[in-house]
């Protein structure tokens, strides 16, 4: 069967009226709803019309609403609206202000009369009103969460190579990107810094990537910082600067930022809250080797340039040094140098750096100053077979940030959630794609308002006795999610009327998962309902969870082909701990995480 790939918002007539007048097209559209059919041509000769079948609420809600009015009465009240958000959908704060302005805001909507016209619901109302994911959204939308524990304690909503548009090897680098994902509310920007003569760019070192400016990705991301969120920015800086550009990079900073900067007096021996550093911006980077310890070691050691070749500012300094004469005005020039590398090192609020040992070692230390270490995923997998537990302990205090292998070129992503078992804080993904990872951090960072710090389950911050072991097996149920999925609706307003289907309406099916520990994964499938824009399935299911901390809930709607690879239809994730229990409108989302305007599905949740 041939398939409409096009994406037209609204409902219009087939390929063939294409052509026609703007008039003619409206009159045509406008009779096909008045009849309640669409017409679909089979092999351009004759038309299939389909009757649209009208949205109708489920058994569960016409009971619902019998349950909270009078016996015989057709309208709910104020006060029964509120009862039932109290009783029903779990909602113990709701008061009857609340009520009377969900009933103006559905009766105008609905019939665009005044507030003052009507103070009830019909049972169409209040079907509407569940439907309405503004209303009766999932989860909660407001910032919940207690944002005064340290920074270690929270999972945050982490960019990788923020500045690329595409691909990891030849795309555009822009602070567009950048600029997209603090809208999104990510909350750490990674910028890698390369000299070019007396100037720093941002781009991907060793690749055909284009560069663009540092003060332009600094200017952007100040602008941006919090349109969507108070808590604090953090921009990780992977530094290939010689020490001269660095002063110039710490100039650049402060003035940028002035007083958006934040930086401590000392080295931090515990990180400070998110409540604490509202509007702040932070650096974080590898601090440079200072010129006179690197001079001592060299005098001490007769080495002609540094172990660690990787610090680039050791590197220029030793060369600098073994160059030049004893001369006391070469002495002042290092002095010179070495207070503007200083400069650059006193922004450093989160220190970041390779250990000195082996990466078991570096993660049972106990260190007063706290710091971020990095890891890719391919070490975190390995590390995470062996040392767990440690590197569980080791997040209480410190910042661990997992970034994607090098292999991943066209800038896929990986499972966030062998992080997030392990408490790492920084889960770098690259924004710029989309994929089912993807997704999965998207549904995660929806949780606490989606302002881009989402609190760690107790499991993960508790005393080393009580810890959670992220190889645990053998784990008890703690909870059972119930999950009913009654409908879908929105399509056929958010898509032309062979987007799907060529030759009849479309047959969608939904998937639900459950991401997390690997003892709680698990996948269920509805029936296929056959030529319907307005899918009825009305099927229930139950999901056991051994860690519902730290699951996420995945909806994927997907329309049958019997003959090509099934349409994608939308999907949406929630975070389990956040979902709002009763009945609930799950607004659905395209592959690359923007929300449809229509499209939604009429759900339950429960939890036993």
């Amino acid at each position: 069967m041939k398939k409409s790939k096009k994406s037209q918002k609204g409902v219009t007539s087939n390929d063939k009226n294409k052509g026609m007048g703007k008039e003619k097209e409206r009159e045509k559209k406008s009779s096909s709803l008045e009849s309640g059919s669409y017409n679909y041509k089979m092999f351009s000769f004759f038309n299939r019309k389909f009757k649209i079948n009208e949205v109708e609420p489920p058994s569960d809600v016409n009971k619902a609403f019998s349950l909270f009015t009078d016996e015989g009465s057709t309208h709910m009240t104020a006060e029964q609206l509120r009862r039932f958000m109290s009783v029903h959908q779990c909602e113990v704060s709701t008061r009857l202000e609340d009520a009377q302005n969900i009933i103006e805001q559905v009766v105008n909507r609905r019939h665009h009369i005044t507030k003052f016209a009507r103070h009830t619901l019909n049972v169409e109302d209040f079907f509407h009103f569940l439907l309405s994911d503004d209303l009766n959204g999932p989860i909660r939308t407001q910032v919940h969460h207690d944002m005064s524990a340290p920074l270690s304690h929270y999972f945050i909503y982490t960019g990788h190579n923020s500045y690329l548009t595409g691909n990891q090897l030849s795309s555009d680098c822009s602070e567009v990107p950048i600029i997209k994902a603090l809208q999104n509310g990510v909350r750490v920007i990674e910028l890698d810094l390369w000299p070019s003569k007396d100037e720093i760019l941002v781009l991907h070192g060793r690749t055909l990537t284009t560069p663009v400016s540092f003060i332009q990705c600094l200017t952007s991301i100040k602008e941006y910082a919090f349109v969507s969120s108070p808590y604090p920015v953090i921009i990780t800086l992977e530094d290939h600067l010689t020490p001269e550009l660095q002063a110039k990079a710490a100039d650049m900073i402060t003035q940028t930022f002035e007083t958006m900067l934040y930086y401590p007096e000392s080295d931090l021996t515990e990180f400070p809250s998110p409540e604490s550093l509202k509007y702040r911006i932070m650096i974080s980077t590898k601090p440079p080797k200072e010129y006179l310890e690197v001079r001592s070691k060299d005098a001490s050691e007769d080495e002609s340039s540094p172990k660690d070749d990787s610090d680039a500012v050791s590197r220029n300094l030793l060369c600098y040094s073994n160059s030049s004469s004893e001369s006391d005005q070469e002495d002042e020039d290092f002095k010179s140098l070495q207070a503007g590398v200083s400069g650059y090192k006193r922004l450093i609020t989160i220190h970041a750096g390779k250990p000195k040992g082996s990466l078991k070692t570096a993660l049972k230390e106990v260190t007063d100053p706290v710091r971020r270490l990095s890891l890719s995923e391919h070490q975190l997998e390995k590390l995470a077979g062996s040392h767990g537990l440690d590197i569980v302990r080791f997040t209480q205090r410190n910042i661990l940030r997992v970034y994607p292998k090098g292999t991943r070129f066209t800038s896929s992503n990986y499972k966030p959630t062998i992080g997030w078992m392990h408490g790492a804080q920084m889960v770098a993904f690259n924004m710029q794609g989309y994929g089912k990872s993807l997704w999965l951090m998207h549904g995660m960072f929806r949780a606490n308002g989606g302002c881009g710090y989402v609190i760690k389950p107790d499991i993960l911050t508790r005393s080393a006795d009580e810890l959670f072991d992220p190889k645990a097996t053998l784990l008890p149920v703690q909870k059972t999610l119930k999950v009913k999925i009654y409908m879908g609706d929105g399509w056929r307003l958010d898509f032309k009327h062979t987007h799907f289907d060529a030759y009849s309406p479309p047959d969608f099916y939904t998937k639900i998962f459950i991401v997390g520990v690997p003892a709680d994964e698990a996948k269920k499938k509805t029936k296929i309902i056959e030529d319907d824009w307005c899918p009825v399935w009305d099927e229930e299911f139950s999901f056991p969870l051994t860690v519902p901390e730290l699951a996420l809930l995945r909806i994927e709607v997907r329309e049958y082909d019997i003959s090509e690879k099934d349409d994608f239809g939308g999907q949406t994730c929630l975070p389990v701990p956040e979902l709002r229990t009763g009945f609930r409108s799950v607004p659905l989302h395209d592959k690359k995480g923007v929300k449809h305007k229509n499209v939604r599905l009429l759900m339950r949740f429960e939890f036993v």
